[in-house]
């Protein structure tokens, strides 16, 4: 069973009690709530909603428990296309249900349902199917969302289709890939399993993923997608086709086939309805098999700019003094997968001109910059950060960009570069700002070099926005409007009436979002100037703590304040913010 499935043990006698039993409301809300009830005759369960003490999940699972039956999370699984197929959609769509599992040993099929208590649409359901159904509860918008997805998303339909050929495909496995070579690729391009991998690039692009899992488990491939920076599971494989699917991938990415036992790496293009995508291939051995993680690049779209990224106000403004002295080290923080070459990438596409020389030195280069000499290091051949930088200043350049700081030969010679008159740009794996300077240090820059050198550190994280399709207010709870004004401080936005009135917003979730309530992605950000009290902090060794009260002092708008000053804007939620920025 899957684990978005929850069991119950009690059937409480209202909505109400099962909340409060559940711990998901207090007495005191429930009091609150019935006297508005009996004030404006407006329902209990929707004043709760209305007041943000409960979510509509939390509604359903009290519902779950009130008639005895699971909950499933039908937004948060992923369905075999032999499941859907045991249901036509025509019949989905008419009584509000989607089967979701089967149990091959007991033959019996889990489906969910907006009201898994009609007994004559289970009956309708098992002479149907021809199995026995088990009935689960799911909310009925997400039930919509899903059957629309499952169903009409193109994937499961494709997937479906090509698995109908697949057996002769699973068979030969390595094969297939083989005869592909020796036809000049058009074997591979109408064999069952070219048509389930072409099906899973399209459906990534469609859905705007950065990257795709093709997983093998024990029994089966789950493929997930990674969509706004969260992974979903959106489809499941069967484990014969698995070892066939990673050949396709290995072909196009000119991977050996017949390796499987150390990682490899590969990248391939690849064009669609959607747009043209450069894809990076890496393939690692797992017990049950290969996986295949590809990562998409777009090449159309451009480099966004430094606005469109969520910069603003006083971090835009001392990140663009910054960009424009000639010399001096620029260095942006933050975690893998936190936007710091998007944003390396935006400030180069401001700068870039006929009368600059910039020169860029990257693992990989994601995106071709028009008049920027761009450079993929090669360790193998010796071309590393390093021996990379130091044949650069050689090469007249203006502005530097080094993908990352990671070693002391590296932090030496960005150091000796802005020292001589040149503009350095990096990245460094640090949780903020302030983390810079300690890290730094650490990898043996001299404190009074690096205070010479050192002009602004920004930090960053993306969060996901509130899809303006269903964005709608909410009343946040006591406890966390007084954590707002405490991290705000005098940051906080007053009405014009010079109350301080917090109002929050959240997705409700759409087709146009996914039913994930998310729609695109934006960063938070931090700029810390180095100003000449920081740089005499950095004489005297000082740690990250000590820097950051100082910036703070000066005006700086650390990352969580500046998420959540978005999310009082309607831009994202809370929990969002809290996710990628919390302390």
């Amino acid at each position: 069973m899957d684990a978005t499935a929850q069991g119950v043990d009690s059937a409480p006698t209202s909505v109400e009690e099962a909340l409060v039993s559940a711990h998901k409301i207090t007495a005191d809300q429930l009091t609150l709530a019935t006297q508005e009830n009996v004030n404006t005759g407006k329902a209990i369960e929707q004043i709760l909603k209305d007041r943000g003490f409960v979510t509509d999940k939390d509604v359903m699972a009290a519902k779950a428990q009130i008639i005895g039956i699971s909950l499933v999370d039908v937004s948060a699984i992923a369905v075999s296309p032999e499941v859907l197929n045991l249901i036509p959609q025509t019949v989905a769509e008419r009584y509000e249900v989607m089967p979701f599992e089967l149990d091959v040993t007991t033959g019996q099929l889990s489906v969910a349902m907006a009201d898994p208590l009609d007994l004559t649409a289970i009956s309708f359901l098992e002479k149907k199917s021809a199995k026995k159904i088990k009935p689960f509860l799911a909310d009925s918008d997400d039930l919509r969302r899903a059957i629309s997805e499952k169903y009409s998303q193109g994937l499961g339909i494709e997937v479906t289709a090509a698995l109908k050929e697949a057996p002769v495909a699973a068979k030969v496995k390595d094969a297939v890939g083989q005869a592909a070579v020796a036809k000049g690729g058009e074997t591979i391009r109408d064999a069952p399993v070219a048509k389930i991998t072409s099906a899973l690039l399209d459906f990534a692009i469609k859905s705007r993923s950065s990257d795709i899992h093709v997983e093998p488990l024990e029994d089966h491939t789950r493929v997930r997608y990674r969509i706004d920076g969260i992974l979903y599971e959106k489809l499941v494989l069967p484990a014969s086709i698995h070892d066939s699917v990673v050949s396709r991938i290995k072909i196009l990415s000119d991977l050996k086939i017949d390796e499987k036992r150390i990682p490899q790496d590969g990248r391939f293009n690849y064009k669609a309805e959607g747009g043209e995508v450069d894809i990076r291939v890496s393939t690692l051995p797992t017990v049950h098999g290969e996986k295949v993680v590809m990562r998409l690049l777009r090449k159309s779209g451009g480099v966004p700019t430094l606005g469109d990224l969520g910069l603003r106000g006083t971090a835009l403004k001392n990140l663009e003094i910054a960009i424009l002295r000639p010399h001096g080290i620029i260095v942006i923080c933050g975690p893998t997968g936190s936007g710091k070459t998007t944003t390396l990438y935006s400030v180069l596409s401001k700068i870039n001109s006929t009368k600059v020389n910039i020169v860029t030195l990257e693992d990989p280069v994601e995106y071709q910059i028009p008049g920027v000499n761009q450079v993929q290091i090669n360790p193998q051949a010796g071309l590393t950060f390093a021996t990379g930088l130091r044949a650069f200043l050689r090469q007249d350049p203006n502005i530097i960009l080094v993908g990352e700081i990671r070693d002391n030969e590296t932090t030496d010679l960005a150091i000796q570069a802005a020292l001589t008159g040149h503009l350095v740009f990096s990245t460094l794996h640090t949780s903020n700002a302030s983390g810079a300077i300690p890290r730094f240090l650490d990898l043996g820059a001299e404190p009074f070099l690096l205070a010479s050198s050192l002009s602004a550190i920004v930090g960053q994280r993306i969060l996901r926005k509130i899809c303006p399709s269903c964005r709608e207010s909410m009343t946040p709870p006591e406890i966390l409007v007084a954590d707002i004004k405490n991290v705000l401080g005098p940051l906080l936005p007053k009405a014009k009436d010079g109350s301080e009135n917090v109002a929050l917003f959240r997705g409700r979730g759409c087709v146009e979002c996914g039913g994930s309530g998310f729609l695109g992605r934006m960063g938070i950000f931090e700029v810390l100037p180095v100003s000449d009290k920081v740089a005499k902090m950095i004489l005297g060794r000082a740690d990250a703590g000590g820097v950051e009260k100082e910036a703070v002092e000066a005006g700086m708008i650390t990352m969580k304040q500046d998420g959540y000053l978005k999310a009082l804007e309607g831009i994202t939620t809370i929990e969002e913010v809290l996710r990628v920025a919390q302390d």
